[in-house]
């Protein structure tokens, strides 16, 4: 099993154990494939809960030009929501499930299509 299988796994198993949600393995893995070589730094494959600037860029880069919506108050409840599901506590907030779990809120699968 490759690298990228092994924390693929990682990440539905959040998916299953944070969310209680059986995750999409096609939509996870493009997910993980779209954020490059991010998923395999330590920091780069986290994304801090509690640090505004952390969640404006996971709104800005993310939110609005992956996804291509429009900058709303909606969008940081939407980060706000997917964190606490995760769990405040949580140190480890992959940021492939945050962007998962973003992209299923909005119906934005087909981005990745």
């Amino acid at each position: 099993m490759s690298k990228r299988d092994e924390l693929i796994e990682k990440y539905a198993e959040d998916i299953k154990s944070k969310f209680g949600q059986t995750p999409d393995m096609d939509l996870l893995t493009k997910v993980a494939i779209g954020l490059g070589p991010a998923i395999y730094n330590l920091d780069a494959s986290k994304v801090s809960g509690s640090d505004e600037k952390e969640l404006e860029t996971v709104k800005n880069n993310f939110l609005i030009k992956k996804l291509g919506l429009a900058d709303t108050p909606a969008l940081m409840e939407s980060i706000d929501s997917v964190i606490d599901a995760y769990g405040k506590s949580e140190k480890n907030k992959h940021r492939a499930v945050i962007y998962y779990m973003l992209t299923k809120h909005f119906g934005k699968e087909s981005v990745y299509n």
